[in-house]
C-alpha cells in the first residue's frame, strides 16, 4: 500500500532541507561579491557560524567553493567557477556566438574564446583549442583584465563608464602614472576605430590575441570573441588573415542575432 505525503497532495513538492540550506549559504556569499569571511557569510544567510561552516566544508569537497589558505576568506570554487560559465554558454546569444567561434577556429587553426560581461569583469565562457601549442591558456570561468587583455579592451571600449568603472577603479589602482587619463581615451578610441583590439603578452607571455565584439539586436551588452595565437605564429601576414577571419566571424554572429550595422 502506498501513501501520499500531504504536501504532495497539495502540489507542493517535498525537498531536501539541506540543499535549500546549502542554496542559502552560496548566495549569501553570492551577495557579498567577493570573497567572504566565515563571519561574514553567516551574518547574510542569517545562520549560525558553525551550520555554515559545516555546510562550506561539504561545499568545498565538491568544488563550489574554497577558502583561500592565507587569508581564509571563502569565495566560489573551480566546480562552481564551471557551472556558471556553462550556464552562460546555454544562453541563445551565447550558443549562436560559439558556433561561430568554433567555425572561426575550424578555418585558421588558431584557437579563439567567448567572453561575456559578469558584475566582475570579463568572463571567459568558451574556449576552442587550435592546432597551434600555446605555452598556456585561460581557463572557462576565468575573468580577464580589462587593461591588459584584447577581450578586455572591448569591453572598455564599448560598454557604459558606469558599467566598467567599479572594475577599472581596481585595475588602475597603483597604476595611476602608467595608465593616465589620456591612455585610456585613446584605448577606448584605437578599439573603436579598429573595430578589434589587440594585446602581446598582456594576459600570458608569448601570447598574441585579438577580440572583436559581437552584438545582438536589441541588447546593449556585447559579447566578445577572441583569436589567439603563439606569437611565432604572429607574422604580420599570419596576423592581419587571423584579424580578417575575425571579422568576418562577428559580423556573421551579429547578423544572426539581429543586430544591424
Amino acid at each position: 500500500m502506498t501513501t501520499t505525503d500531504p504536501k504532495e497532495h497539495n502540489g507542493e513538492r517535498q525537498g531536501i532541507q539541506s540543499v535549500e540550506t546549502a542554496m542559502r549559504v552560496l548566495l549569501a556569499l553570492e551577495s557579498g561579491g567577493g570573497a567572504l569571511s566565515l563571519s561574514a557569510i553567516a551574518q547574510a544567510s542569517d545562520m549560525q557560524p558553525s551550520k555554515v561552516h559545516r555546510y562550506l566544508v561539504s561545499l568545498g569537497r565538491i568544488g563550489l567553493t574554497s577558502q583561500d589558505p592565507a587569508s581564509g576568506l571563502y569565495d566560489f570554487g573551480a566546480t562552481m567557477r564551471r557551472m556558471g560559465a556553462e550556464a552562460l554558454r546555454r544562453t541563445n546569444e551565447v550558443a549562436v556566438a560559439s558556433g561561430h567561434a568554433m567555425r572561426l577556429r575550424d578555418r585558421t587553426g588558431h584557437s579563439v574564446n567567448l567572453a561575456v560581461w559578469g558584475d566582475r569583469g570579463p568572463i571567459v565562457v568558451s574556449w576552442a583549442y587550435g592546432t597551434r601549442p600555446l605555452p598556456l591558456t585561460v581557463r572557462v570561468g576565468a575573468t580577464l583584465p580589462l587593461l591588459t587583455s584584447s577581450v578586455g579592451r572591448v569591453f572598455l571600449a564599448h560598454l557604459p563608464e558606469s558599467l566598467t568603472d567599479e572594475v577599472l577603479t581596481g585595475e588602475l589602482r597603483g597604476k595611476e602614472a602608467e595608465w593616465t587619463a589620456e591612455r585610456l581615451a585613446d584605448t577606448r578610441a584605437l578599439v573603436l576605430e579598429q573595430g578589434h583590439a589587440e594585446t602581446h603578452g598582456g594576459v600570458i607571455p608569448g601570447i598574441i590575441s585579438v577580440a572583436a565584439p559581437v552584438f545582438a539586436a536589441g541588447d546593449p551588452l556585447p559579447l566578445a570573441i577572441s583569436v589567439v595565437l603563439p606569437e611565432s605564429a604572429g607574422t604580420p601576414d599570419q596576423l592581419a588573415e587571423a584579424t580578417r577571419e575575425l571579422h568576418e566571424t562577428v559580423a556573421a554572429a551579429s547578423h544572426e542575432l539581429g543586430h544591424l550595422s
